[in-house]
């Protein structure tokens, strides 16, 4: 086999890993908590919020501290989205044989 269709072999399973990895991080789901568990908010891994939870002692502590508590919530998740999202990457480029940092 040519090196040229060997390359284009590698593109190929590069694409078919790449599209695969996209309709897996659309199934991840990720929950960050603020404020001991009274703010729930759960992410995919396209990064869109899919869910938010709030007790109802979380309601009584004022609009700016219940915007605080939504916010750090929303970034907690988003983070832990990010990091599965950066781990399968990089689980896709070592199985792929690709030098690090591509991804």
């Amino acid at each position: 086999m040519s090196q040229q269709a060997k390359m284009m072999k590698q593109l190929q399973q590069v694409q078919a890993q790449l599209a695969k990895m996209q309709q897996d991080l659309g199934n991840l789901t990720a929950t960050g908590a603020a404020g001991g568990g009274a703010i729930k908010v759960t992410v995919n891994g396209h990064q869109q919020v899919t869910a938010v939870e709030i007790a109802e002692e979380a309601l009584e502590e004022g609009a700016e501290m219940l915007a605080d508590l939504v916010m750090v919530a929303c970034n907690d998740a988003l983070n832990q989205s990010r990091d599965a999202a950066a781990q399968q990457a990089q689980t896709m480029q070592q199985s792929l044989g690709l030098p690090p940092g591509l991804f």
